[in-house]
């Protein structure tokens, strides 16, 4: 009985950590200011391409991934605008980074 158990309590564990992954593995879409994370937020020493989003009454920072940020980053360094960014979203040190498959900015 406590083989059962021990056994159909790690299927649950197992699917559940499934479960996050799949998640975790799902594409959004970020919509709000992409802008520079030293210049415009002066929050980092070196700069690095952002969006900022409101989030449940909060402002909240995505870093954009390396590629991706660099690719945009003349457009936003010296003027922030407002846009989207899709893509799978992951934490790094502490940080919410996205990785970019589409990068728009509104006219």
């Amino acid at each position: 009985m406590r083989a059962a158990f021990s056994l159909a309590l790690g299927l649950a564990v197992a699917l559940v950590v499934v479960a996050k992954v799949a998640a975790d593995d799902k594409e959004v879409t970020l919509k709000g200011t992409i802008t520079c994370a030293k210049c415009d937020l002066k929050v980092e020493k070196k700069c690095a391409t952002v969006i900022k989003v409101s989030e449940d009454g909060k402002d909240v920072v995505y870093y954009l991934d390396d590629e991706s940020g660099k690719k945009n980053h003349k457009k936003i360094c010296t003027e922030a605008k407002k846009g989207s960014v899709t893509g799978k979203v992951s934490e790094k040190d502490g940080k919410k980074i996205v990785t970019a498959t589409k990068v728009e900015f509104d006219e």
